[in-house]
């Protein structure tokens, strides 16, 4: 879904009438979105065959994908190897630069003994005038058998998964302002794991950039989804989408009171070019708003936990003592990042071979 696109999408919640008179509610209306988009995603089963976004799955299946991660933790809570995928390839084509996200899904499928081919695509024949879709098709001819795939472009692997490679598992490692699926799952992961409430009695603060977020779009969606009725988000109005309150959020203006009694407190990068341009004055003013800081962190729950996807901007979204102390679980959300696209990675291989085996039958 383009930007455009999912703007308009957004437009017409508020208030939409069918062609017979009859009136849907804002709910009818994601509810009927979720369905579209969980099409491309699952079998007649209900089994995952590619991993786009967290919309259009239901609370059964986010937990599913949730227990699926906890079986690659040992007792000791260390990551495990599995030889899920041994015999698979798996092709990462990261159109966008990317560290973190590429690394640990290197990682994952590693530690599921899956063949691992990094395409480099500033190389690739796209930037020779070869078509997305002929660059897809031969990799494909490669006997390639999952894809991890990250784009600038919003529903680029939506694209792939229904236009160009249906056959081959797709997995949106982030597209555009969309949506950042395994991002949103890990950070469900360690709510779970740390989090002393189930998600249905949490209260949960996101603060940052929400406008240019596929993070916070894939959070809010899976929060709901899991059951937590509390979600908080605090932003310049120049950082905030128009119309998000319709998503079932809190907006704040004041972000003491956004973190008050707050289980959960999740800051969100800020991009160096926002800063000093129209959208955001600067970091210091940033920080003074903003900021996650000792003193903001103390307004919320004894146990709360803090929160940042990463890679942060020390003292612009988030104090060096916070980021480092007893109630931050950052570095938690790596370990858990490779343990959730383990399971998605070796869950969509299992759909595919369903799928694939339907259509022999």
């Amino acid at each position: 879904m383009s930007n455009s696109t999912q703007d308009s999408v957004e437009d017409k919640t508020a208030s939409v009438t069918h062609k017979n008179n009859t009136k849907f509610d804002p709910a009818t209306i994601h509810k009927r979105l979720d369905t579209s988009l969980s099409r491309p995603q699952l079998n007649e089963d209900g089994s995952l065959r590619h991993f786009l976004g967290v919309e259009g799955l239901n609370k059964a299946q986010l937990q599913s994908i949730i227990a699926k991660a906890e079986t690659f933790f040992d007792d000791n809570g260390l990551l495990i190897n599995r030889p899920e995928l041994e015999g698979c390839t798996v092709m990462n084509l990261f159109f966008e630069p990317s560290t973190r996200t590429r690394t640990t899904f290197e990682v994952a499928e590693k530690r599921l003994s899956a063949n691992v081919l990094n395409i480099d695509i500033g190389s690739s024949s796209t930037k020779k005038g070869e078509s997305l879709r002929d660059t897809l098709w031969n990799l494909q001819a490669m006997t390639a058998d999952i894809f991890v795939v990250r784009h600038s472009s919003s529903g680029a692997a939506h694209f792939m998964a229904t236009e160009v490679t249906p056959n081959i598992a797709i997995i949106n490692g982030g597209d555009g302002w969309h949506a950042h699926p395994t991002q949103g799952m890990l950070d469900m992961l360690t709510i779970h794991r740390e989090a002393p409430r189930p998600f249905e009695e949490l209260s949960v603060a996101i603060i940052g950039d929400i406008k240019h977020s596929r993070v916070a779009r894939s959070n809010i969606s899976a929060l709901q989804t899991l059951g937590v009725k509390d979600i908080r988000i605090i932003a310049p109005r120049t950082l905030l989408p128009k119309g998000i309150e319709r998503f079932g959020v809190q907006v704040y203006e004041d972000m003491d009171k956004c973190v008050t009694d707050c289980d959960v407190i999740m800051g969100l990068r800020i991009q160096n070019e926002r800063i000093g341009s129209p959208l955001l004055a600067s970091s210091s003013e940033y920080y003074k708003h903003y900021g996650i800081t000792p003193k903001r962190v103390a307004l919320a729950k004894p146990d709360a936990l803090i929160m940042h996807p990463g890679p942060m901007n020390r003292g612009v979204e988030i104090a060096s003592s916070v980021a480092d102390g007893d109630q931050s679980v950052i570095l938690k959300q790596v370990s858990n990042g490779v343990a959730i696209r383990m399971a998605v990675l070796a869950l969509t291989m299992q759909g595919q071979r369903v799928h694939q085996a339907a259509k022999l039958g």
